[in-house]
């Protein structure tokens, strides 16, 4: 986990990353690099949060303003500095998890930090398969 959070991190360029495990009908929240507390060690149900959207929709969201974007729970955020957000499904052909960047200030997203962030989630999907087979 601290490997696949510094390098989203360093990848992104991003304020805070987090790494989310799906747990059943929950996200849990495993991992944070961030610059203040976001949700490390918080569970929420699949169907409520953006990472649970991502899984549940094998997609990225790309948030450039977690305001006025429908499919988060925009009162979740106004305890952070967050504004823009990318989040990133692992595992397939059914995510087990997920990766989001964050920003503190409104960022128009850059496509190619899409891409080398869903190629890391593919990388780390494939990771997350092999040790559940060993």
């Amino acid at each position: 986990m601290t490997i696949l959070r510094d390098t989203a991190r360093q990848i992104a360029g991003s304020d805070s990353i987090a790494v989310v495990l799906r747990e059943g009908d929950c996200c849990h929240y495993v991992a944070e690099d961030a610059i203040g507390y976001l949700w490390r060690g918080k569970r929420f149900p699949l169907d409520t949060c953006i990472s649970g959207w991502a899984m549940l929709n094998n997609q990225t969201a790309i948030v450039p303003d977690i305001e006025a974007d429908p499919r988060l729970p925009a009162a979740a955020y106004h305890h952070t500095s967050m504004r823009s957000l990318v989040m990133v499904p692992i595992g397939s052909p059914e995510p087990v998890a997920a990766l989001g960047a964050y920003w503190c200030s409104f960022v128009t997203i850059d496509p190619g930090t899409v891409y080398r962030l869903e190629a890391l989630a593919e990388s780390a999907g494939t990771a997350l398969a092999r040790i559940q087979g060993s």
